[in-house]
């Protein structure tokens, strides 16, 4: 049978026909002419052309950045927070640095043994040689035994944390292999009969969120839920009149067409959130209601939330927690929203479901859950106490027996920080309110009537492994020691703790969102460059400096996906006009959105700017003193992961990360 295609393969001068006896190619061959040697070299001079002159636009465009920040940046603009001590400390280990640069590089022209272990046996010449060994002895002999012993507790909290994420990556995989899911009983609920449906309180608490309290309000009306049945409470804390007109409006505009909803402003606003919500809840109508959902602002549930959520408490008293899993619209803004998708996605797919499928408790998210109104009372209601008060109230409700369910498969729509400076304020609080709910709740564990095992959980696992260990270890390691030991041999971290663990580490956090992986470099950078604002957070936490009382709205920029499009031009096209005009033209609703754009225009007259980050900074210079230092022992791998450690931490700095100001 004829072949039906003609495979023809060329190697040393022999030609192959669909397998048949190769054949000799001639020896002679024609060589190539001057003219196609001519444009070869013309082709490669015009890529590598193209290459440094796309190399040369980049580089200077990243100085003129730079050089624009640097001259419009505020120098007061950080406060008290930059001249604190841990900004101090960092100043002086970099002065400190850069005379010992300057020592190792007089030390290297001059060809002496920068690694020398035994200086006494290096034969003395001159008076500067004499004080350069006179530290190298004094440096093996006091110093480096203290950096080895420092580095040696960090590394041990390192590989426990790193087991901890492990065990946590072992019981997501077990999770899935297995398919645990919580189930919702096939006759929770008669469809068809409303008033088996339990009553559910909806609380929306927002402070001036301008950008998002339409649509906020508008998914919250849509809840597919039997209408006598729902209430939904705009808590509403803006400081602007106007504001609070139009957010009153868009409450009245669906109350008109039979939406219970009503709207409440405190008129001292006191305990940020948590005051707020509990404000709400003294209303003398809430004992009617059964379960409370909580929304923040830019929150956007699907209509079938509480079908998905409220269900599971069915035949299940003792379940005092529904929680559901946050999406975000904007994870591809920017890389800074890339890399927080990353972090996010493993707090939600391992952390939460993990801690939810094994344990029955987790940290309450603060939105996107479903409480039990009984199990809020029980624990205490909510406390003004701390910045994390979902935190607060999960923890009391714990120790008061009650269970907690994650549900991976429930998303709600939400936002992430786009820019830099509103990302590191959520992370200070973040991460300063756990330290102080840990101070205020340890007695109560120890004294509680839980088991030893969630005393353990609660205090080494869930407070001081994942909330005061890892801040610590992460600046400290790779922040303080790494580049010390640039300067004392003698303690050298070994590769595989600044190399081989953390990208394996990082590896895993990556799994939950497989998309990102390309983005697992920068990931592994910006954690360790996000310490010093964590570490900052957990000891102003731990001692209760005045900066861990702080509590700012994060920033929020209205978007939407385009479900939510659609969905909110069939909602219009559903409307009437007359019902159109009520809402969104009414003269009152004009007045109010004109004075707010005047107020917006007078703002804008002082112009948004990015920030410099003088802490990041310093980092950032300290770090490439060390990579010099590095690269004159050759080290290899501490030199690259300095230098672009330090690079990272300059970026940073710069605020060339996230949202750009115009």
């Amino acid at each position: 049978m004829a072949p039906t295609s003609l495979v023809v393969t060329i190697e040393k001068n022999l030609l192959e026909i669909n397998g048949s006896d190769s054949l000799l190619l001639p020896e002679k061959q024609k060589a190539a002419s001057p003219k196609q040697l001519t444009w070869v070299l013309l082709l490669k001079a015009h890529r590598a052309l193209f290459f440094f002159s796309w190399f040369a636009i980049t580089v200077k465009t990243l100085f003129a950045s730079v050089k624009k920040r640097i001259a419009h940046a505020d120098v007061n603009e950080e406060g008290s927070k930059s001249r604190g001590k841990l900004y101090r400390f960092i100043k002086a280990f970099l002065a400190i640095s850069i005379v010992g640069l300057i020592v190792e590089l007089i030390a290297h022209f001059k060809k002496w043994n920068l690694r020398m272990i035994q200086p006494l046996e290096l034969e003395v010449h001159g008076l500067l040689q004499w004080f350069y060994v006179s530290w190298l002895s004094f440096r093996v002999d006091y110093i480096a035994p203290l950096v080895l012993m420092l580095s040696k507790f960090c590394i041990v909290l390192f590989m426990i944390q790193s087991l901890d994420r492990l065990v946590l990556c072992v019981g997501c995989f077990w999770i899935k292999f297995k398919k645990i899911k919580p189930i919702i009983q096939d006759d929770a609920y008669d469809l068809e009969d409303a008033s088996t449906f339990p009553m559910v309180l909806v609380q929306i608490p927002m402070c001036n969120e301008r950008e998002v309290y339409a649509q906020s309000i508008a998914a919250a009306c849509e809840l597919d839920w039997p209408r006598n049945r729902i209430l939904i409470q705009v808590l509403d804390d803006s400081d602007d009149g106007n504001l609070q007109r139009l957010i009153k409006e868009e409450v009245l505009s669906w109350n008109s067409k039979g939406v219970n909803i009503v709207y409440r402003h405190r008129l001292i606003r006191t305990g940020y959130k948590a005051g707020n919500l509990m404000s709400a809840m003294a209303c003398d109508y809430v004992k009617d209601y059964e379960f409370v959902a909580i929304l923040d602002a830019d929150f956007q549930p699907n209509p079938d939330f509480l079908k998905l959520t409220v269900p599971h408490f069915k035949g299940n008293p003792q379940l005092g927690l529904v929680q559901a899993r946050w999406a975000f619209v904007n994870r591809d803004e920017n890389l800074l929203t890339r890399l927080q998708n990353i972090n996010l996605c493993f707090h939600f797919e391992v952390e939460q479901q993990v801690n939810g499928a094994f344990l029955n408790f987790f940290g309450f998210n603060g939105t996107a859950g479903v409480w039990r109104t009984q199990a809020l009372e029980e624990s205490g209601g909510w406390l003004e106490r701390t910045t994390v008060e979902d935190m607060d109230i999960a923890v009391r409700a714990h120790l008061k027996g009650w269970k907690f369910i994650f549900l991976n498969d429930v998303k709600v729509l939400c936002e992430l920080p786009e820019s830099y400076e509103a990302y590191k304020k959520q992370q200070h609080r973040w991460h300063s309110g756990p330290m102080q709910l840990f101070r205020l709740c340890l007695p109560s564990i120890i004294t509680s009537k839980i088991s030893i095992w969630k005393k353990t959980n609660l205090i080494f696992l869930f407070f001081l492994l994942r909330k005061l260990i890892l801040p610590f270890y992460s600046f400290t390691l790779f922040c303080v020691i790494l580049p010390l030991t640039m300067f004392i041999p003698e303690a050298e971290l070994p590769l595989w703790v600044i190399c081989y663990i953390p990208v394996f580490m990082s590896l895993l956090n990556i799994l939950p969102s497989p998309k990102s992986f390309p983005f697992l470099i920068p990931y592994l950078l910006f954690e360790n460059t996000m310490s010093v604002t964590k570490f900052n957070a957990m000891v102003s936490g731990l001692f209760q400096l005045g900066s861990s009382y702080e509590w700012i709205v994060t920033k929020k920029t209205g978007r939407s996906s385009e479900s939510d499009f659609l969905a909110f031009a069939e909602r219009e096209s559903k409307t009437t006009n007359e019902e159109k005009i009520l809402r969104r033209h009414s003269e009152s609703g004009l007045k109010l959105l004109s004075k707010l754009n005047q107020q917006e225009k007078q703002m804008g007259s002082k112009k948004k700017r990015n920030k410099v980050y003088r802490k990041e900074l310093a980092l950032a210079f300290l770090l490439l003193t060390a990579s010099a230092r590095s690269l004159l022992s050759a080290h290899g791998v501490h030199f690259y992961f300095l230098l672009f450690q330090g690079l990272s931490f300059l970026a940073v700095g710069f605020d060339l990360i996230g949202e750009q100001m115009n």
